[in-house]
């Protein structure tokens, strides 16, 4: 019978916890500016343009973080499209947002890590300055890792994921009805596709392909 590593999970938790944390509050904070750019200010009153990450967690989305440790989500940011002159496409700006600031944030954080290595890469550094570098480097890959899961996650086309808003905009406004209705169901099908492995063979693929990218 396998052993189970608590201090294992609890080590691994705490390195990816920093990259996540920050990951889902760009996320959503993207969503509510853009949304607020767009004449939406319901995500401003209601506080989630914050870069405090305590307002945009989930109980849920953190759990199947732990579960997984690949994958988890926020509350999503309130967005009332009534604002919007222009909604469909509008809606598809805002969906665009979140995954795109993920992506932004996973070069930022990219680029600190190369700087890092050029830095420190093949020298002779004390203990003590070693114990503080290689966790950072490791806390910076991660983050790297997590944001393009997170990006590429969202673009999924599967409602209600930032890529279902923006496949609706271009289908038919009946069309779209009946596609975006299913996300009543649509974290069902999130956490079998997880549990199953199914997420992982479609992310992985173009996650680490963007790694070799930026790294």
């Amino acid at each position: 019978m396998p052993s189970f590593d608590l201090i294992g999970i609890l080590r691994e938790l705490v390195l990816v916890i920093p990259g996540f944390l920050m990951a889902i509050t760009f996320h959503e904070v993207a969503h509510g500016y853009a949304a607020y750019r767009l004449g939406d200010p319901t995500a401003k009153l209601a506080g989630r343009l914050s870069l405090n990450p305590l307002k945009h967690l989930d109980p849920v989305g953190t759990l199947v973080l732990v579960l997984t440790r690949m994958i988890g989500w926020a509350k999503p940011v309130p967005v009332d499209g009534r604002y919007f002159k222009n909604p469909m496409r509008d809606h598809a700006l805002v969906s665009l947002a979140g995954p795109a600031a993920n992506f932004a944030t996973a070069v930022g954080l990219a680029l600190l890590l190369t700087l890092l290595d050029a830095a420190f890469g093949g020298r002779e550094v004390s203990k003590f300055t070693g114990n503080i570098i290689e966790p950072l480097a490791l806390i910076l890959y991660l983050g790297v890792r997590i944001n393009l899961i997170l990006g590429i996650f969202n673009l999924l086309p599967i409602p209600p994921m930032d890529g279902s808003g923006i496949l609706a905009y271009f289908l038919p406004p009946n069309v779209a009805d009946q596609y975006l209705s299913i996300g009543r169901y649509g974290f069902i099908i999130i956490i079998v596709l997880a549990m199953s492995g199914i997420l992982g063979r479609i992310l992985l693929p173009p996650v680490n392909f963007f790694l070799q990218i930026l790294l």
